[in-house]
């Protein structure tokens, strides 16, 4: 998804409602508030002649999406709906229109603990699309940029070809957040072989949070897209359901990519505990090591501290160099044989 300027995107929030119009032959874009639109957007509008976009950038003017919805023989569930989202995808179809509602996601970025996601509604008429945005954001660039330039089919096609460009960037953005996580797990796996840091850690646990909140989304898009593609609504065109087979694999193929990554993050976090059990035991080893040596050393030290009179070595003139002398002597054996051992190298 092509990043938008700080301009593009103020001109959005001020102007929080779209309407394009097209056909082969022309395209018209108005943007205005929600408030003009209810006053100049109904029926008399729509026709076989054209298609009508209307796309809301957030949805803080209810009064003026429920006038308008009243004036488009909208059911005031749908509005409903769009205040209090279920939390599972769903697809609905009406006499006027076919209604579904999904979310949406943005790559979040290294270091943040949740995805940035988006309530999305559409409503699917024969002449005419409504998508409702719950935030500013814009996700449809590239399907505004093919309406403007005329590229590809979409001005030639229906409001379910426009629908399926629409899902399409919905999709691609899906595989940017796809993307991120797995830049993220090679990042860490590149550095924790280095750096064993609890934080690596905690960013390997982020990310596989990330990849099953991910799935959560992509999977009730895939039943969406099943849905759509075996639907007989009269709303999609069948020489058009092909596009949205298109759109079912790309969701199977993100799936796909998720698990084989969730399984890749459990290889790491394996190989993250088996480094940290390694060091454990080369600590363990050298203190072993070290203690086998003061052992002895300890056993005759001890003999000779202990407090009686009459000890034999105690009248030696040289006792005490001896005694030093084979405590060096012992130590040194020891070592030589612990290193012919292979106990004194680090792995």
């Amino acid at each position: 998804m092509a990043a938008h300027s700080v301009k593009e995107s103020l001109r959005l929030v001020m102007s929080n409602c779209q309407l394009y119009k097209y056909s082969s032959a022309f395209y018209s874009i108005n943007e205005e508030s929600s408030e003009y639109f209810l006053h100049s957007f109904s029926k008399n509008d729509v026709d076989d002649d054209h298609i009508c976009w209307l796309n809301y950038h957030g949805l803080e003017d209810r009064q003026s999406i429920e006038h308008l919805a009243q004036n488009l023989g909208i059911d005031k569930l749908i509005i409903e709906a769009l205040y209090f989202p279920s939390r599972r995808p769903k697809v609905e179809e009406y006499p006027n229109f076919l209604y579904f509602a999904l979310k949406s996601l943005l790559p979040s970025g290294l270091g943040e603990n949740t995805l940035i996601d988006e309530n999305m509604s559409f409503i699917l008429h024969k002449n005419y699309l409504i998508s409702y945005q719950d935030k500013s954001s814009d996700h449809f660039a590239d399907v505004r940029d093919r309406i403007v330039k005329g590229r590809g089919k979409i001005r030639s096609k229906g409001t379910d070809f426009l629908l399926f460009r629409l899902l399409e960037a919905i999709i691609d953005n899906y595989f940017e957040v796809l993307a991120e996580c797995i830049k993220n797990i090679e990042y860490i796996d590149d550095q924790i072989n280095e750096y064993q840091s609890k934080q690596l850690f905690r960013e390997l646990e982020t990310t596989k949070r990330k990849l099953i909140s991910l799935r959560k989304v992509v999977l009730p898009m895939r039943e969406i897209c099943n849905e759509l593609l075996s639907s007989d609504s009269r709303f999609i065109e069948k020489e058009n359901t092909r596009y949205f087979q298109n759109l079912y694999k790309s969701c199977s193929a993100i799936l796909e990519e998720i698990e084989a990554n969730k399984q890749i993050i459990e290889g790491i976090a394996n190989l993250y505990y088996a480094i940290q059990g390694q060091r454990m035991n080369q600590v363990m080893k050298t203190l072993t090591v070290v203690s086998s040596i003061f052992i002895p050393l300890t056993f005759i030290v001890g003999i000779y501290g202990m407090n009686f009179k009459y000890i034999p070595e105690l009248d030696y003139h040289y006792g005490y160099f001896i005694v030093i002398g084979l405590m060096s002597l012992l130590s040194v054996i020891l070592i030589i044989y612990f290193l012919k051992k292979g106990w004194l190298k680090r792995d």
